[in-house]
């Protein structure tokens, strides 16, 4: 599998794949509950990640060349 293939499957696993493991209440961070700073991390993380496989991807590449 390709690097951005990869990267590009992360946020599934950390989304949905996750919830199951990470599904508590008490520990509060940044006054949040848990399970909603996992999914606000994730959609966080979603984004930067993004960012990340459109840079690696070649296809862009070819087009920033033009």
């Amino acid at each position: 599998m390709k690097v951005i293939h990869v990267l590009a499957l992360l946020p599934f696993i950390g989304i949905l794949a996750c919830i199951p493991l990470v599904n508590r209440v008490t520990p509060y961070v940044f006054g949040l509950p848990f399970l909603l700073f996992w999914v606000v991390m994730w959609v966080v993380l979603t984004s930067v990640i993004m960012a990340v496989v459109y840079k690696l991807d070649p296809a862009n590449r070819e087009e920033d060349a033009k």
